[in-house]
C-alpha cells in the first residue's frame, strides 16, 4: 500500500520538473526583427532560376517585401512597388520580393502578368519570414547600406509617396563622413 501511496506522490511531482525542463529548454520562437538589428541573412531560390542572397546587396538599400498573390493588400500593392523598383534602382536600391505562396505555378503566373521587374524569392515554408517574425503581409523590411533595419512597414503602402521615397533616398546617398 505504501508503495502506491509514494508513486502517488512521486509520479506528480516528476511530471511537473519535466514540464518545468521542456518549457526551460524548448526552442523560442523567433523574436520580430526590430528597427536598428541586423538583419537575417538568407539565400532563397528566384524565379525563374536564381537565387537571392542578402550579401549579394552589400553597400546597398534593400526594400525586403514579404507577401503572397493570395493576399488582396498584397496585389493591390505591387504596381506601386514595382514602379518604386523601377525608380529607386539606379539610385543603388534593390527591391526583393519574398513570397509565401505555395502554387509557384500561381506566383510564375503572377510575376508574369504584373511583369515584375525585381527579384521574386520564394518561401513557401516562411522560414525566412518567421526568422524576421513576419506572420501579416504584406511587411516591409527597408535596410540600410550596412545590412540593419531601418524601417519596418507592417501592412500595404503607396510607395509612391513621396516621404517614403525620401527616406530611402536619405538612406542610399553616401554619407558625408564617407565622402571625405
Amino acid at each position: 500500500m505504501t508503495r502506491k501511496k509514494n508513486l502517488l506522490i512521486v509520479l506528480p511531482s516528476a511530471l511537473v520538473l519535466s514540464g518545468a525542463v521542456f518549457l526551460a529548454v524548448r526552442p523560442r520562437s523567433p523574436h520580430a526583427v526590430k528597427v536598428g538589428e541586423s538583419a537575417p541573412r538568407f539565400d532563397l531560390p528566384t524565379l525563374p532560376e536564381g537565387a537571392a542572397r542578402l550579401g549579394d546587396f552589400r553597400g546597398q538599400v534593400v526594400v525586403l517585401n514579404f507577401w503572397a498573390t493570395w493576399c488582396p493588400p498584397c496585389v493591390e500593392e505591387t504596381p506601386s512597388l514595382e514602379k518604386f523598383a523601377e525608380q529607386m534602382r539606379p539610385e543603388g536600391v534593390a527591391v526583393i520580393g519574398v513570397s509565401v505562396d505555395q502554387d509557384q505555378t500561381a506566383l510564375e503566373r503572377f510575376v508574369l502578368a504584373h511583369r515584375l521587374s525585381f527579384p521574386v524569392a520564394r518561401d513557401p515554408a516562411q522560414v525566412l519570414s518567421g526568422r524576421y517574425g513576419t506572420f501579416i503581409f504584406p511587411e516591409t523590411y527597408i535596410l540600410d547600406r550596412s545590412g540593419r533595419v531601418a524601417e519596418k512597414i507592417i501592412g500595404p503602402i503607396d510607395w509612391q509617396d513621396p516621404r517614403i521615397i525620401e527616406f530611402v533616398r536619405g538612406l542610399a546617398r553616401p554619407s558625408e563622413r564617407a565622402a571625405r
